[in-house]
Parts: structure tokens; sequence; C-alpha cells
């Protein structure tokens, strides 16, 4: 991983995540991309600011969002470059993307809230439409390292390669043990689809050279055993990708992402085909 957007608008969430990011990029000599979109305050244009003073606020936010790249450069002796832009979030954010070459986009996760519930937020409506690998961090998260990872994913249909090679990239650079885990309604045909088709060889094959083991378990709710899995082995990243069919397919809709990502106590990544 050597290129990390990290989407900031300054609030307590996105300001944690930039560190969560910095200590990332520190531990695996990635840089980082300090992404800001400017809008103009409701209050500024219901006062009718003249083009100079408008022009007076957009150099204050691109003098913060230096200082804010300079601080954290300073601190965590990484590479922190800036990217001050104005107009759609999705649509700038993507073209960042495009033009850097990045390998992910780090956001923050404010605190759960009915609102939140109901409507969702920026980082959830990112990763419910970008095509791009996202990770939510929750604004209490603090990094420690990525010792252990959850990877959270429907085994029955299993996973491309492309992502496996993400993932085997993770664990690999920071020494990183994976569990695969997965929720079915019926164990025992899971086990039984499992042997029959070759699943897990393309699973060893993708993820080879890490640390890895499986675990399955029966359940008919999904968050709820994720939760637990995460508590039970002391997750420090929990990983999934978002399917748009079948059992897991409840995981794209916007209200369960939310639930996942607010809830939980860790980053999440989300690695969408």
């Amino acid at each position: 991983m050597k290129t990390i957007i990290v989407a900031t608008d300054f609030s307590p969430g996105a300001s944690n995540a930039t560190v969560y990011a910095s200590k990332f990029a520190s531990a695996t000599g990635a840089k980082i991309i300090l992404f800001h979109i400017f809008h103009m305050s409701i209050h500024a244009l219901n006062a009718r600011l003249q083009a100079s003073e408008m022009d007076e606020l957009m150099i204050i936010s691109k003098k913060k969002l230096l200082e804010k790249a300079n601080k954290f450069s300073v601190d965590y002796k990484i590479e922190v470059i800036t990217a001050w832009c104005m107009g759609d979030f999705q649509e700038e954010l993507q073209k960042i993307i495009n033009s850097t070459q990045a390998d992910i986009v780090v956001m923050g996760m404010a605190a759960r809230s009915i609102e939140q519930d109901l409507l969702g937020n920026t980082t959830t409506a990112a990763v419910h439409s970008l095509k791009f690998p996202i990770l939510a961090v929750p604004v209490n998260a603090v990094y420690k390292g990525l010792t252990t990872m959850l990877f959270a994913c429907d085994i029955t249909r299993g996973v491309h390669k492309k992502i496996l090679e993400k993932v085997k990239n993770i664990a690999i650079g920071l020494g990183s043990t994976i569990e695969i885990f997965h929720v079915d309604t019926k164990i025992s045909q899971l086990e039984h689809q499992q042997k029959d088709s070759g699943i897990l060889e393309t699973f060893e094959d993708g993820l080879n050279g890490t640390s890895h083991y499986y675990r399955n378990i029966e359940s008919n709710t999904i968050i709820e055993a994720i939760q637990d899995e995460i508590t039970n082995i002391n997750a420090d990243l929990l990983i999934m990708v978002p399917y748009k069919y079948g059992f897991w397919g409840s995981m794209i809709h916007r209200s369960k992402t939310t639930m996942m990502a607010s809830k939980s106590e860790i980053p999440l990544l989300s690695i969408p085909l």
C-alpha cells in the first residue's frame, strides 16, 4: 500500500481518522493525500458576502488544510500532501482516486445516532456508492497495529482473487493473522458446499503466505454474530465485501451498513467488487 486518501471536514471523527491513517502510514511507509471539500456555509450565503470576502474564506480553508497536513507530516514522519476542492463530494473524491492511483480511502465515522441509522452519513454513502476500498474509522478507534483481522465474507459465493490479493497485501505488510468468518443458517449445508466446490482451495491460493484460519457459525443474525466474533478474537480490523444478492445481500442496505460501521469500535474496511 503506497497511497492513502484521507477525507476530512475537520470534525472530531475526521480528525481521529486522520490520526489513525497517519499511524498506519507510518507503519507501512505509505503517503497520505489529505482531501477536503470546501462548502460555503449557509450563513455566508445568506449574508450575500462580496466575492472578495468569499475568496478570503476559501484562502482560510486552504491554509487550515495545509497546516493540518504539515502537522501530521512532522508528527508521524510521513509524506502528506493536500487536495482541496469545491463541488460534489463523491465526484471530486473519484477524480482524486483516479488521478493519484490511490490504494484506499480513509473516512471518519461519527458516533451512532438515530438520524444516522435512518439517513446514513457521508461515509456510509461513500461505502454504498463508490467502487473502491474504504476504511471507516469510528470516532473512538485507536491505532495499535493490526495484529488480528476479521474477514467476514460469504464463503459459499467465493471471493474474487483481486479482493483476496488486497487482503493478503495488508496482512503480509503488517504481519497480521486473518480469521475468515462466515455466518450461515445451516452449517451442515455450508460444510458440504465447501468440500464439493473447491472454494477453500481458492482462498488458500489467494491468501498464500499469510497466517489465516477459518471459522463458520450458524446464526440468523449476521450483524450480531460478527460483533460477537470481533469481541471473541479481539479483532483490530473488520473486512467486508458488499454483495448485491443472497443471504448476505442485506449488507449493502444503507441501514445495515451504517449499523455495522457505527456500532463497531474497530475500523471497517469495505472492499467492493
